[in-house]
């Protein structure tokens, strides 16, 4: 029954696998919506046919349910739930850290999840909540850790158990948490305690405790980020390292009239138009769906739709190698989602080793594509290039032909020497009209390579608009237009 992990392909510390618990298997990046058994909008045999492999519901609801708790422990959780693919359960956590308490110990839960027919358990892990004092974090830190050394100890190795990663806003201890999880030998860790951090919109230190959490994990383990449902992040958080997602905003929004897209959300009653190639948003007008007496399962429906479409888009961008692309773009849809991706680009040094060495294409999107790792790798490799004794860089102006070699100079990159002109990445690269940020990276590029070739004569050819810049940063060189 052991929760196991394969990894198919990456793109930076995104991957696709395959998520195996049990005799039911998911693809990864995934969603698993999250289900309550008394407010069923959307029943799970529709999500399965929707396109949903697993879902997620709440064990301690279960058990305190005088409705659900026998029906769930004589005829097991898939029967009620009348859903045959992956459930995962939480312990009763979630309503630990709104309620600040549940009745049940972590031997009760597990020992119910495990009866019931879960396919993947959750003990019962203290959650840090993202401003507690450092000294509380710590205590709770050490409660959840014995709780999740008595799971494996009472029901073994193989159990089908998850190992929560905490540590609040705190990298050493969330890297901490994640160094305790791959002691234990967990394979599928759930970051926890991070929806207040996405209700707040900050989303740059959302990307600082997962990149912290996932140094201390197993390369291998699978990373669930718990209670993230809005399309608009699953991209960024993908390419941090995260595999699984799941939320309940499909059917709360919907019940308060919200309208998810993919890069934001809108209200209904505000809408004259419904952007969406979904069933629902094309056998109905935006005034159809406002007065429906099904309008709060049909939202519901678009809102599902519209995420699962998300996690295909993202999990086709890791296989194209395109998620810079994707992440870009989607990051520029809010100031403190760009403020997340810039942090992410801050961190690179970090994630970089990650990332695939070749890609299918570089697209330059603005001053952030200087700090992708594709181009700080070129600068390196360029500078192992053997110039000749005399050589012309082409940077916008003429070239003429008593030149025996030339190199393009081609920003953020800088040089490309004959050798590297059809190779991956500044070869097939696309870059706009060069701005001043993605030529002083260049400079940057080309200052490399020539300090390896200090006997090369150098010719630089340029436009009026950089002349100035050129004779500037190459005294030595001669530059003309």
């Amino acid at each position: 029954m052991a929760v196991t992990f394969e990894i198919l392909h990456k793109d930076i510390a995104g991957r696709i696998g395959k998520l195996k618990a049990g005799e039911r298997q998911i693809k990864t990046p995934a969603l698993l919506p999250v289900v309550n058994p008394h407010l069923q909008i959307i029943p799970p045999a529709e999500m399965k046919k929707m396109g949903v492999e697993g879902i997620i519901t709440n064990a301690y609801i279960f058990s305190k349910s005088k409705e659900f708790r026998e029906q769930a422990e004589t005829r097991g959780l898939h029967d009620v739930l009348g859903f045959d693919g992956l459930i995962m359960t939480d312990s009763g956590s979630f309503q630990m850290m709104v309620y600040g308490g549940v009745d049940i110990t972590n031997e009760e839960t597990l020992g119910f999840q495990k009866k019931i027919g879960s396919d993947i358990w959750v003990p019962l892990d203290i959650p840090t909540l993202p401003d507690e004092p450092r000294e509380d974090v710590i205590s709770q830190m050490d409660i959840t850790w014995e709780r999740m050394k008595q799971a494996k100890e009472i029901f073994g190795k193989d159990a089908p158990l998850a190992c929560p990663v905490q540590g609040a806003v705190f990298g050493d201890l969330r890297k901490k948490a994640g160094e305790r999880a791959a002691e234990l030998g967990y394979t599928y860790c759930p970051i926890g305690a991070v929806v207040p951090l996405m209700e707040a919109y900050r989303y740059r230190e959302l990307v600082d405790v997962i990149i912290d959490a996932k140094k201390g994990l197993s390369p291998g383990a699978c990373v669930h980020l718990f209670g993230a449902g809005h399309p608009s992040m699953f991209a960024l958080a993908a390419a941090c390292g995260c595999d699984v997602f799941d939320s309940a905003a499909y059917a709360l929004y919907a019940k308060d009239g919200r309208y998810i897209t993919p890069s934001g959300t809108l209200h209904l009653d505000e809408m004259t138009e419904l952007p969406c190639a979904c069933p629902v948003c094309r056998s109905h007008t935006a005034e159809e769906l406002k007065k429906s007496p099904d309008r709060q399962k049909l939202l519901a429906q678009h809102n599902l739709a519209v995420t699962l479409a998300e996690i295909s888009r993202v999990r086709a961008a890791i296989a194209e190698g395109t998620l810079f692309e994707l992440v870009d773009e989607r990051c520029r849809a809010h100031p403190k989602l760009l403020d997340g991706y810039r942090r992410f680009l801050e961190r690179m040094p970090e994630i970089a080793k990650f990332d695939c060495s070749s890609k299918r294409r570089f697209f330059y999107r603005g001053s952030e594509s200087c700090l992708r790792p594709e181009v700080s790798r070129y600068h390196e490799m360029v500078s192992r290039i053997e110039l000749s004794s005399d050589v012309l860089i082409a940077a916008g102006g003429p070239v003429p032909s008593r030149f025996a070699e030339v190199a393009e100079f081609k920003p953020p990159f800088g040089p490309i020497p004959y050798e590297l002109a059809e190779t991956w990445p500044a070869g097939p690269a696309e870059v706009p009209t060069w701005d001043e940020e993605m030529v002083a990276y260049g400079i940057k590029g080309l200052k490399m390579l020539l300090a390896e070739n200090p006997k090369t004569h150098v010719t630089i050819s340029t436009t009026a608009r950089w002349e100035e810049t050129f004779r500037r940063e190459f005294p030595e060189a001669d530059v003309f237009i």
